[in-house]
């Protein structure tokens, strides 16, 4: 299949939802999306997104208050928060057509358990998004650094569709790439999650500048990252401890970046504090993996967040 003639549904408007979709759409794809908030506003302005310099406008959006507007389609990209999944049992049956992939977007660990339990295993894939960005406007999305995404099926081997699927994101000019162990990604990308989320908060709004500036703050970033790779190891996932060393040093270039996770409880948002940090921590707990930092950054977020 040629990647745009991909009939895509985005559910999640949000930042990384509009940032991905957007590009895709400006790039041919049939991209419809699922609006609440922004719906009236991109209806009539489109969407804009501000990256390296640039300015990329999607002038004509095919946006809908509802799932059922949008119908069946080949890919669902999900990239509402974790704390919201239960909505997803409303609005992902009508998206589905007999082959519609279900491709996750969301942070964290068990979001592929949780589509595959309610509609199989055979439809769901995972992404992995590096990428640091916000939506500052109805419509308008501000893009800061990085943007590469991470493709892979759930517990099954590179296939055709995540193929097609990588093609589309390389013809937005998004760096993409097919993954064979979807859930080492998931623990990599955690490698940078856990700490700069995780600390943005509990320093009390602290951005990723202000906790590499601070010698405590940037020590116990790299303690939680040496945590999470012994748990990585000990469930199978082998990382190098230099890629934990360039998560640090590419995370300088991000200067005052607000983490989402910040943003998130600066606004009064939920926080993914389960997904994030509660079951990296249980995971790595059951096979006995030491992580007191970790622990109890997960036991001060539940509180801060609550």
């Amino acid at each position: 299949m040629n990647p745009t003639d991909l009939k895509i549904a985005v559910v999640g408007s949000g930042a990384v939802g509009c940032y991905y979709g957007g590009l895709l759409a400006h790039a041919g794809c049939d991209v419809r999306f699922l609006m609440r908030a922004d719906l009236a506003t991109v209806q009539e302005r489109g969407l804009t997104i501000h990256t390296h310099g640039e300015t990329v406008e999607v002038p004509k959006v095919a946006a809908f208050g509802t799932t059922a507007e949008i119908g069946p389609v080949d890919i669902v990209l999900i990239a509402v928060k974790t704390t919201t999944n239960g909505a997803l049992d409303e609005l992902v049956p009508p998206l589905l057509g007999e082959k519609t992939a279900l491709l996750t977007l969301q942070n964290g660990l068990g979001n592929e358990e949780f589509l595959a339990t309610r509609w199989g295993e055979e439809r769901v894939m995972g992404g992995l998004c590096f990428v640091c960005l916000n939506r500052t406007a109805p419509g308008v999305i501000d893009h800061f650094d990085a943007g590469s995404i991470s493709i892979g099926e759930f517990h099954r081997p590179v296939s055709d569709r995540v193929r097609e699927i990588v093609a589309a994101f390389a013809r937005a000019g998004i760096e993409s790439r097919a993954v064979e162990n979807l859930v080492t990604e998931r623990w990599r990308k955690l490698l940078w999650n856990i700490p700069f989320n995780g600390l943005s908060i509990a320093a009390h709004g602290a951005t990723v500048a202000d906790v590499l500036a601070d010698d405590g703050l940037r020590k116990v970033a790299r303690e939680l990252m040496d945590e999470a790779l012994d748990a990585a190891r000990r469930l199978g996932h082998e990382i190098p401890d230099a890629f934990a060393d360039h998560q640090i040093d590419r995370s300088y270039a991000m200067k005052r970046y607000k983490p989402s996770s910040m943003i998130d409880w600066q606004e009064g948002r939920p926080v993914e504090v389960e997904a994030i940090w509660g079951e990296p921590w249980r995971q790595g707990a059951g096979v006995g993996a030491s992580m007191p930092r970790l622990e109890m950054l997960y036991h001060l977020l539940r509180r801060i967040t609550a």
